[in-house]
């Protein structure tokens, strides 16, 4: 499967996910049951996965969690915000570095029309 291949079924996944519950939940919200849908399309999934920071020769767990890690090879990092801002693409970048991970979808709920709320990030 490819990259846009994967991207598309997860946007799919989402979309449904947006279409239900419309904008205004809590992150953990639309996380479960963006969770549920990639279950549903038989999509493989982590959710919360700690991301420790490498420093000199050391591992530190400084608290940070990719919202979903789909198949080993995309991060998706979501939102119930306002408006993404800059600072949200740099927290999903800093994650896919950190990772060693190119490819990045990042998602925000809080919006009329999902697709207004969508970045794919690649590195």
């Amino acid at each position: 499967m490819e990259f846009d291949e994967l991207s598309h079924r997860v946007l799919g996944c989402a979309i449904e996910v947006h279409k239900r519950l419309g904008p205004g939940l809590l992150e953990s919200a639309y996380q479960q049951c963006l969770a549920y849908e990639l279950s549903r399309n038989q999509i493989r999934f982590e959710t919360e996965v700690p991301l420790p920071i490498e420093y000199r020769e050391i591992k530190l767990d400084c608290g940070y969690r990719m919202d979903l890690l789909i198949e080993d090879r995309l991060i998706v990092e979501i939102k119930s915000v306002g408006r993404l801002e800059g600072i949200h693409a740099a927290q999903l970048l800093t994650y896919m570095k950190l990772a060693g991970i190119g490819l990045g979808l990042l998602i925000n709920f809080n919006v009329e029309r999902l697709k207004d709320g969508i970045k794919r990030l690649v590195l």
